[in-house]
């Protein structure tokens, strides 16, 4: 088993546009569960976020293998969301990939 895990920092806008754009990462991401190959679980975190925190939110996901991330990160309905829905409103990206 692979996680994937990737903290999401969001460009300076409104509080309500930071919730509007979380709420379609969430959707968008966690949509993607049983139609990529190899993802087990996907999870946004985008609430319950304490003021000590350095990231607005964070994607947990878990693979079957290494080879199964590899093909998710490539996967088109993947990259479709990651292009409209994540990268045109992140400012920085942190991520961690490891076996369980």
């Amino acid at each position: 088993m692979v996680k994937h895990i990737i903290l999401w920092t969001l460009k300076e806008m409104s509080d309500s546009e930071k919730e509007s754009v979380k709420a379609g990462i969430k959707e968008g991401l966690e949509g993607l569960k049983g139609k990529v190959p190899g993802l087990v679980d996907i999870k946004v975190i985008t609430s319950g976020r304490l003021a000590s925190s350095t990231a607005d939110l964070m994607l947990d996901s878990s693979f079957e293998s290494e080879e199964a991330l590899k093909e998710y990160s490539k996967h088109p309905e993947h990259v479709a969301v990651a292009d409209s829905k994540v990268r045109p409103y992140t400012a920085s990206r942190s991520c961690l990939d490891f076996e369980v």
